[in-house]
């Protein structure tokens, strides 16, 4: 019971997230940093609710992998996770880079140095999911269910 509230928990976090990326005043993305050309790009091409899906998406995979995939004996320390929250925490700032940048490129505006600070975010956002999805799911894997933390 208390690892399907858990699961619950996790699901609703990361939904509230997507949720807040939708909003025009409290959006979760503008509150970390804000110049108001910028923001306002990204706000019409309505790439703040794909950064912040492809930022759970993302997260959630590579906790799902680590978890279910990999769930091995041989890789269920706590070194071995967070080498796994790095993975995450840099190939998904690097999709949602590539995305907003050829969105960006399209539309004919150049935000290059303010995508490197996006990156950043984007950073902490996907470390964020990744732990968030990390105690979601870890208690059905047969192996690494006590990583990062034992139980």
């Amino acid at each position: 019971m208390k690892h399907t509230i858990l699961l619950i928990a996790g699901i609703a976090v990361s939904l509230v997230f997507i949720a807040l990326s939708y909003s025009e005043n409290a959006n979760v993305y503008e509150q970390l940093a804000f110049n108001q050309e910028f923001n306002d790009e990204l706000f019409t091409l309505g790439l703040y609710p794909l950064m912040a899906l492809l930022t759970v998406l993302l997260s959630w995979a590579f906790a799902a992998v680590y978890y279910y995939v990999i769930n091995s004996v041989y890789f269920d320390r706590w070194y071995h996770w967070l080498v796994m929250l790095l993975v995450a925490s840099t190939v998904t700032p690097a999709v949602c880079h590539v995305v907003c940048d050829n969105a960006l490129s399209s539309d004919g505006v150049d935000y290059s140095m303010l995508l490197g600070q996006f990156a950043v975010q984007h950073v902490i956002f996907a470390a964020l999911t990744f732990i968030v999805a990390s105690y979601s799911i870890r208690w059905w894997s047969s192996n690494c269910r006590h990583t990062p933390l034992p139980q």
